[in-house]
């Protein structure tokens, strides 16, 4: 192990150095967060949307024939979410329905359910001030369709230009007896309430991020994860950084407190321009942590520098949110980002 790596993992184990930090960041979140005010501007703009419980419709058929109606009342979630293709006739698909919804363990996990998401308002009401957000940016965005469901941990999350089905079952509280089957654990403490909007915002930034596909470095991956959170941070303005990114208000103390020296890790391996995928994954893949760093660094470091980054580009060069997301070179963000590691 380097000096340099040496110190950095001492400098992230060592907590208690970061503690007035730690407090000063979070003081400051909490602050921001209530005195954070939505765009009442924004807000206006004219949408179509509500959320349909389907949970409550599919698990409380008790005959065929109710679910075959609900089959033809929602064909959207019919063929893209139940994937009728999938079976032999749309009777089979009603049949192997019903049987779930018989199956006691099932049952048990809607009523579950139930308890947990019986208020929904408050995300539906955080749903549809984004969805007014992206389309103030985006005029051309199109709201889908929100449906919740209880997937049997099937699919968490579906999302396409005209639809969006939510399994809520994936968002119970970390501390439920019901979890997510073969999900490790530092992905399913992502797995809450909390991170649902988010997630789908994030999800719906793609649609807008442009890329150069002929820059596959390591720069243009961290790139694209800083434009996608730096869009969900402008659509949420409200929501806290730990729920867009997933790291603890700890782990964003730690981090900030060591950029200087995760940067320079960076720098002085000259990472920034390599195109092997196993080493850029090392830095912007799903992990526990950032071994490279230190064993005591969040996981994907490479997306949170990326989001400085374009933080950073955005602010210095006075742009709209659709101007950057349009922006394709990777390299032209990082140039004219002006971006230095806060002291």
């Amino acid at each position: 192990m380097d000096s340099n790596h040496l110190y950095m993992k001492i400098l992230f184990n060592y907590r208690q150095g970061f503690l007035l930090l730690a407090l000063t960041l979070t003081l400051a979140c909490k602050s921001q967060e209530e005195e954070c005010q939505l765009d009442e501007k924004i807000l206006a703009v004219p949408i179509d949307f509500n959320i349909e419980r389907l949970e409550d419709r599919f698990y409380t058929a008790s005959a065929i024939e109710e679910i075959n109606y609900l089959l033809e009342e929602y064909p959207d979630f019919t063929d893209k979410y139940l994937q009728v293709e999938l079976y032999d006739s749309k009777a089979e698909l009603a049949e192997a329905l019903l049987e779930i919804n018989q199956d006691s363990l099932m049952q048990e996990l809607f009523q579950e359910v139930k308890q947990e998401f019986s208020d929904f308002q408050a995300i539906e009401r955080q749903l549809r001030d984004a969805f007014a957000y992206i389309k103030y940016y985006f005029p051309e965005f199109k709201v889908p369709k929100v449906y919740t469901y209880l997937s049997g941990f099937g699919n968490d999350l579906l999302i396409t230009e005209d639809l969006i089905v939510i399994g809520l079952d994936y968002y119970l509280p970390k501390t439920h007896r019901f979890q997510p089957p073969e999900l490790p654990q530092y992905m399913a403490d992502r797995y809450e309430r909390d991170f649902i909007v988010p997630m789908i915002v994030t999800a719906i930034s793609s649609r807008y991020n442009q890329v150069d596909l002929s820059q596959n470095t390591l720069l243009a991956e961290m790139i694209f994860y800083g434009k996608a959170y730096h869009f969900t941070k402008v659509v949420l303005p409200c929501i806290s950084d730990e729920y867009i990114i997933g790291y603890t208000t700890e782990e964003i103390a730690a981090s900030y407190a060591n950029e200087a020296l995760i940067w320079s890790h960076f720098i002085e391996n000259d990472l920034l321009f390599v195109t092997n995928p196993f080493e850029i994954r090392k830095y912007t893949g799903e992990a526990p942590s950032t071994d490279e760093i230190s064993p005591d660094a969040p996981g994907r470091l490479g997306r949170w520098l990326g989001w400085n980054i374009v933080d950073d580009y955005r602010f210095n060069n006075e742009l709209e949110l659709d101007q950057l997301m349009a922006e394709k070179d990777a390299e032209k963000i990082f140039r004219r980002s002006g971006y230095k590691p806060r002291q």
